[in-house]
């Protein structure tokens, strides 16, 4: 699921290089659009996608727009999947996985719980991640094989053995009942755990890469709220579950992605062993 450095040519290797230093400035340039939109958000136009839940606003779109267009003038060749203009195929095999803004229904109620989320992929595999935060101008990051930041200083997941020494982060949609999401709450606070809900995946995936909570368990997920995610808490030293197998880049799948010292714990919880 993650790129291993070890198989790629020092050739791809720059290329690869090249988008992350690329990726990093990029994404805080679309935030810095983003950050503009939501200071207006009042004169946004929104719409209401399949599930209530789910909203879209223009901001969401030309933020979208602004990343692929910044990306496709330096490099032609690569595709898109986006969660507001679909796919676009490339002519290689690099591949941008892009939520403009992952947390829209915060973002256009005014709370500052949201972020754009942008994972790189190279073969099928997670090269890279970027999530940034324009409110608090924090930038996550991760390179398979080179370790995750927080604005260029390393980070880690927490070093915790129990459940009942943090928080767990929590998602969850319409897309799926109630009942694939409360048997593992019914766990984690039967064990003492305790858990918290911002309306935005990225971050509370970034927050674990940073150690700031224990694990993000959602039952289903589309790929571009969670791929940079994966990859950044893997580079920061904790467990993440197969979210690309059977086709997670298309369909989604469920997501587990925790501090290692808690992974078996709470794999055993979300029934995914």
């Amino acid at each position: 699921m993650i790129l291993d450095p070890q198989e790629i040519s020092p050739e791809t290797k720059i290329e690869i290089d090249r988008r992350f230093l690329h990726g990093k400035a990029m994404i805080k340039q679309a935030g810095e659009t983003a950050l503009d939109y939501f200071n207006r958000r009042d004169e946004l136009i929104i719409e209401t996608k399949t599930d209530p839940q789910d909203v879209v606003s223009i901001a969401d779109k030309n933020v979208e727009e602004i990343i692929r267009n910044l990306t496709r003038d330096i490099f032609p060749g690569d595709g898109y999947l986006g969660e507001e203009h679909g796919q676009e195929s490339g002519s290689n095999d690099y591949l941008w996985v892009i939520d403009p803004i992952d947390g829209t229904a915060c973002f256009l109620t005014g709370m500052r719980s949201w972020c754009i989320s942008i994972a790189l992929m190279k073969g099928g595999k997670i090269a890279a991640g970027f999530v940034y935060d324009p409110n608090t101008d924090e930038l996550f990051t991760a390179l398979a094989g080179q370790g995750a930041q927080l604005n260029g200083k390393t980070i880690q997941t927490y070093d915790i053995k129990s459940v009942t020494e943090g928080v767990m982060g929590i998602g969850t949609s319409h897309r799926i009942p109630p009942s694939e999401l409360l048997p593992f709450l019914d766990k984690l606070l039967s064990a003492g755990g305790m858990f918290i809900r911002n309306g935005s995946c990225a971050l509370m995936m970034s927050y674990v890469a940073a150690g700031r909570l224990i694990g993000y368990f959602e039952p289903h997920i589309n790929s571009w709220d969670c791929l940079a995610g994966i990859i950044l808490i893997t580079e920061a030293g904790g467990w993440s579950s197969p979210f690309l197998d059977q086709d997670g880049l298309n369909k989604g799948n469920p997501i587990l992605a925790t501090a290692s010292g808690v992974a078996q714990n709470l794999r055993q919880m979300a029934n995914l062993t």
